[in-house]
C-alpha cells in the first residue's frame, strides 16, 4: 500500500490523502492505484493516481521488482 497526500500549492494545507491499493491492471502490467472524492474550495473533486511498475507486464516472475 502507498499513500499520497495532496497539498494545496503553498504546501501548507493538506486537502486530502489517498490511498493506492496493489493493482494488476488490464494491461498485465501490475502497480498501485487509488481514487477518492475531495474538496477544494467548496468543490469536488473526483481524484484518481497509479503507479505501474515499468516492464511489469513483459517480467517473467510475478514478484521480479520493477525496471528502471
Amino acid at each position: 500500500m502507498l499513500v499520497m497526500m495532496i497539498r494545496d500549492a503553498g504546501g501548507d494545507e493538506v486537502l486530502g490523502v489517498l490511498v493506492l491499493e496493489p493493482k494488476r491492471f488490464a494491461t498485465g502490467s501490475r502497480g498501485y492505484y487509488g481514487t477518492r472524492k475531495i474538496e477544494i474550495d467548496g468543490e469536488r473533486y473526483q481524484v484518481q493516481a497509479q503507479a505501474v511498475c515499468i516492464n511489469s507486464k513483459s517480467e517473467a516472475e510475478p514478484g521480479a521488482k520493477c525496471a528502471g
